[in-house]
């Protein structure tokens, strides 16, 4: 597996879980961001950067961004963005 495969394997595995939470839970948080270390599926120690940002106004969908690099890396990283709108969400 390539590196590019390796790191892109991860974030979508990241997103996934990002994705878990729904509008009305994260709503409370956003915009809310985090960073930890872990490993891809290769082993690499890699940085994971969730973040979840108002899409465009307040209070509107959310944009579900994930990146993963190397730490000495950030631009070499693969970044993902996925929406969770709030469509059809009771408030």
């Amino acid at each position: 597996m390539s590196f590019a495969e390796d790191l892109g394997e991860a974030a979508e595995e990241e997103i996934g879980r990002a994705m878990t939470l729904g509008w009305r839970e994260l709503a409370k948080l956003t915009p809310w961001g985090d960073t930890f270390e872990g490993f891809t599926p290769e082993g690499r120690e890699v940085c994971f950067e969730r973040s979840y940002l108002w899409e465009a106004d307040t209070g509107g969908d959310i944009r579900v961004e994930v990146t993963v690099y190397e730490p000495r890396s950030y631009e070499d990283g693969v970044r993902i963005t996925r929406v969770i709108p709030r469509h059809g969400e009771s408030e």
